[in-house]
Formats: C-alpha cells, sequence, structure tokens
C-alpha cells in the first residue's frame, strides 16, 4: 500500500506539499469513509479524521489560492433524490456542503461515470483521495485540476 500515506504529517500539510506538483488533469477527491481504497498506482489515499465539510472547504480554498491551478468541482448526481428519511443527517450535511463550496459551481455527474474518469485519469495522471469519517452515501467532491493561467479560448486561438 505505497500510494496510502499513513504517517504523522497532517493529511492537509501533505496535501499542501503535494499540490505544487500538481496540474491539469490531476485530480483531488474528498470521499465518505466507505469509499475504496483503489489499488492503481496512480491514486495516492489520505485519511483525514476532521468533518467531511471542513476538508472540502480547507482543499477548496488550497485550490483557490494556488497560483497555477483551478478546479472544475464535480459531485455525485444521486444526491438529487437522497433525502432526511433516506440518509440520516442528510439535511445537515446538504446545508454545511453549500456553505463549504459556497464559492465554487458545482456540477452533478453520476457516481459510477465520475469513478470511470477517475480510473482513466489515474493511469496516466496522479488522482489523491482523501477519505473522511463521514457515513452518508453519494457525498464525494471531485476536484479536477486545469491549469489557472491558461484557457481553453487561447489555446483554441494557438490550434487554428
Amino acid at each position: 500500500m505505497s500510494n496510502t500515506k499513513q504517517n504523522s504529517q497532517p493529511w492537509a500539510q501533505q496535501l499542501e506539499e503535494l499540490l505544487p506538483l500538481l496540474g491539469h488533469r490531476n485530480w483531488i477527491v474528498v470521499t465518505d469513509m466507505a469509499y475504496p481504497l483503489q489499488t492503481n498506482p496512480g491514486i495516492t489515499t489520505l485519511f483525514a479524521p476532521e468533518g467531511y465539510e471542513q476538508v472540502v472547504e480547507t482543499v477548496s480554498s488550497m485550490i483557490r489560492r494556488a497560483p497555477h491551478v483551478f478546479a472544475h468541482v464535480y459531485q455525485d448526481q444521486e444526491q438529487q433524490k437522497l433525502s432526511e428519511q433516506l440518509a440520516p443527517g442528510w439535511d445537515d450535511y446538504k446545508a454545511s456542503i453549500s456553505k463549504a463550496l459556497a464559492d465554487d459551481e458545482v456540477t452533478l455527474v453520476p457516481h459510477e461515470e465520475l469513478i470511470v474518469r477517475l480510473d482513466k485519469v489515474s493511469s496516466l495522471c496522479r488522482v489523491v483521495i482523501i477519505k473522511t469519517p463521514l457515513t452518508l452515501p453519494y457525498t464525494s467532491t471531485f476536484f479536477e485540476l486545469d491549469c489557472g493561467y491558461w484557457d481553453a479560448e487561447r489555446e483554441a486561438a494557438i490550434r487554428r
């Protein structure tokens, strides 16, 4: 399990050290407790004992402060069908995650589609998974990094 970071260094410090090495096509994913420990060598897994929303807010803030990247943010589309009745604690989660991601535009995508994307990307580029103690389904937040100082419009201009 060499890709699982099990040292005394806090997860946020580990991510802070990794972030300058990450760039477009890399992903950072904050997950619930049941998210599987993946064996692909392109995936690094960290554990954060803090609350899920705090971890998401910290990751989002780190990315916003980074001069070289920004993130496309995705969450599981299945969230639209969850409720307090189906998943006790859901209402509190929704309220707190809305605050944590208040500065981000979030796109909902089916969970399996996001997992397929991660699998494909991790064969060439690093993916960092941060597991939290949260025990609610379909709560993963996916940050797909992109270049912070170049955009698709300028890229298209040089490709003409």
